[in-house]
């Protein structure tokens, strides 16, 4: 365990790090009380999902950096990852880990990372609040309902006991990375999703056409659902275990499988040498877990904040290189 964390624990140990560092890499020195002198911007983008715990540590950071402009763009994971390779971001807000042909995309740019686990998401299936019939579907019906060939068209598809009307689909886009990992987990293959859906990277687009037809269905990310429960109903998911609805706790235990997640910030090697994107980054560590309960997230457990933190005092000092090697 670091020395940081040893001595701070893991809440303060982030913002102890930048108070006592002496950087070497950029021989910069500040501390938590001379946030207030920093000046310049910060470019994040990415993730809608991951997107609002950004933005709220952006906020908190304001207070204390008031001359410090941190911008919070949303273009979907697999969109923002094409801006963090070509250099144009700092921070780039993901739902899913880093794909190989983006790592390579970095690598053959020059663009080295650091990335950092923030918290825990459960990917919500919904349907409109006037829909009490549809409360759990398992992952067998899940597949059908969005696979490419002989894809459930009606409720009745998917239960003859359910009403034969027409279901409206709605999902993020193919830029996003709860499309990539919702793929992923329920279909296995890009290629075999359904494509007479209405996608959108932005998840306020997904909850008001759900909010709006009494037989649709989508998904995004649980915090959505959080701040939207009063239009919308969750479906349960049973992986043949039960029906589970997502919640924190089950999120968080592993229960809502397999559609929980953790969600990621990468930051660039170059960005780092800037005291701004330094400080912001060790205040996003130190405040990430509390502020992504706050917009309806799950915290990651304590020791993955204090790897975070380690990680960024190591790379900071000198002891660790960014990545990618190739």
């Amino acid at each position: 365990m670091s020395s940081f964390v040893r001595k701070f624990g893991r809440r303060s140990a982030a913002i102890a790090l930048v108070t006592a560092l002496a950087v070497t890499s950029t021989a910069s020195v500040f501390a938590q009380d001379d946030l207030s002198s920093l000046t310049g911007e910060i470019i994040s983008d990415g993730s809608s999902t991951v997107g609002p715990i950004t933005q709220a540590v952006a906020e908190e950071f304001a207070a204390e950096a008031s001359d410090v402009q941190v911008s919070v763009d949303i273009s979907g994971t697999g969109g923002g990852f094409k801006r963090f390779c070509a250099g144009e971001t700092d921070v780039q807000n993901a739902s899913r880990a880093i794909k190989e042909e983006e790592a390579k995309a970095c690598a053959d740019a020059g663009v080295k990372y650091l990335e950092f686990e923030v918290a825990y998401d459960g990917l919500t299936l919904v349907v409109n609040e006037n829909n009490e019939t549809v409360t759990c579907l398992d992952m067998a019906s899940l597949t059908k309902l969005w696979q490419k060939e002989s894809p459930a068209m009606t409720w009745a598809d998917l239960n003859a006991e359910w009403p034969a009307e027409p279901i409206a689909l709605y999902g993020p886009g193919t830029d996003s990375g709860t499309f990539d990992y919702f793929v992923e987990t329920v279909l296995g293959k890009e290629s075999e999703i359904r494509e007479d859906f209405t996608p959108s990277e932005d998840d306020n687009v997904l909850v008001e056409g759900v909010a709006n037809d009494e037989n649709a269905f989508g998904y995004f990310g649980y915090a959505y659902y959080v701040e939207n429960e009063d239009s919308l109903n969750a479906v349960a998911v049973d992986n043949g275990e039960g029906c589970v609805a997502p919640s924190e706790e089950t999120i968080q235990d592993g229960t809502y499988a397999p559609l929980s997640r953790p969600l990621y910030i990468y930051v660039s090697e170059e960005s780092l040498a800037r005291p701004e994107v330094q400080a912001f980054v060790a205040f996003y560590l130190d405040m990430a877990g509390e502020l992504a309960t706050d917009v309806g997230f799950v915290a990651s457990p304590d020791d993955v904040y204090a790897a975070d933190v380690t990680e960024l005092e190591t790379f900071l000092t000198g002891g660790a290189e960014a990545t990618p090697a190739s």
